[in-house]
């Protein structure tokens, strides 16, 4: 296992690099380029400007999160192939300065909805929470009005200056069918996977966060079954899956540790959190230890040690702590102390497995 750090560069992010070089085993960071819009191609400069800081504090650039995915390639617009074509172009670009996986998604309009940001849990820390009840059924559009005409009331991602263009992507939306979305995600894939396996990348899309359909809107990679198709859809081992345990530990009738163990050797890319699901539906965000939430994490590290994970893996979301000031779920705080967690987990599987260290003594 190889851990990484998301950092979203230089004055996007409170979080510096060095302070991230200070957490024990953090090789490389998983950085994009922030302030290129979606489907535009990356400009080699600006590439290179971010390897340079990185190396310059110790860490490789091996994994990118995220080459955003045009809204246009989702829908199946006739303007598709022109970014399509752009994609293509930056991830040769990423291959000649030795990324070896990028992470993106085929999300909707969003690529992840929370309906709070900072809803405190019992120990006064605070983390993103999503309330299902809130959500469910509601009318996007009338959404939009809502947020328009009152300021007050606010969800995650939609910022002021979204709205008209939400408004218009809701529209576009309207017809398209999860089947659809299956067809258009096809055709993305057979276009850029070859060009990933020539340039030495694996593609690893992020499962539906949360896993289920809202506002509407089609979602496609929520659980196993899902995760099968799109693997079969292109069966290549540049075409994988990031495989999220927040994401997908939302819902609770999925099984992380069985995907890990169907799908190892099609998962480049590992994201590791944990969650609180409640009865309702709705979930908060906690700390990576077991106990804490929902997500079996030491079964997921088990599992992944079983089959031998040599990729790439990170803490996700963390809570924010002790008054931080950062980006919402990407502290350095509590993102440091799951990283410890995971690395205890393996160290103890791995002096397990050369018999120093009695099997029930960690999982009890």
């Amino acid at each position: 296992m190889k851990m990484v750090f998301r950092w979203f560069g230089e004055g996007n992010d409170a979080v510096e690099l060095p302070h991230i070089r200070q957490i024990p085993g953090v090789e490389g960071i998983v950085w994009s380029l922030h302030d290129v819009p979606a489907g535009e191609e990356w400009p080699m400069e600006s590439i290179l400007a971010v390897k340079r800081q990185a190396e310059a504090n110790g860490f490789h650039i091996e994994v990118v999160e995220s080459v955003n995915v045009h809204e246009d390639i989702k829908l199946g617009l006739p303007t598709r192939d022109r970014y399509i074509e752009n994609y293509k172009r930056t991830i040769e670009k990423l291959g000649q300065v030795g990324v070896k996986v990028i992470c993106y998604n085929f999300m909707p309009v969003f690529d992840w909805i929370r309906t709070e940001l900072y809803r405190e849990l019992e120990d006064g820390s605070t983390a993103l929470f999503y309330e299902k009840s809130l959500l469910q059924n509601m009318d996007p559009l009338a959404l939009v009005r809502t947020i328009a005409d009152n300021p007050k009331f606010t969800i995650p991602g939609w910022e002021p200056e979204r709205l008209k263009a939400l408004s218009a992507l809701f529209e576009a939306y309207r017809d398209v069918t999860e089947e659809r979305l299956w067809s258009n995600l096809r055709r993305f894939l057979e276009e850029i996977v070859p060009v990933a396996a020539r340039s030495g990348i694996r593609m690893a899309i992020h499962p539906d966060d949360p896993p289920w359909s809202v506002f509407g809107l089609p979602r496609i990679v929520t659980g196993r079954e899902n995760i099968r198709r799109l693997l079969s859809m292109v069966d290549h081992p540049s075409n994988g899956v990031t495989l999220c345990s927040g994401s997908l530990g939302a819902d609770p009738a999925n099984d992380i540790p069985a995907m890990i163990r169907e799908f190892a050797d099609r998962i480049p890319f590992a994201h590791i959190r944990n969650v609180r699901v409640y009865p309702s539906g709705d979930f908060i965000e906690t700390s990576h230890r077991t106990a804490d939430g929902t997500v079996d994490i030491a079964g997921i590290v088990q599992a992944y040690h079983d089959v031998g994970f040599a990729g790439y893996a990170r803490p996700d979301h963390g809570r924010h702590l002790w008054g931080e000031e950062c980006r919402p779920g990407y502290g350095l705080y509590d993102r440091a102390m799951g990283i410890m967690y995971l690395w205890g987990l393996w160290d103890a599987l791995e002096r397990q497995k050369k018999g120093s260290l009695n099997r029930n003594d960690w999982t009890q």
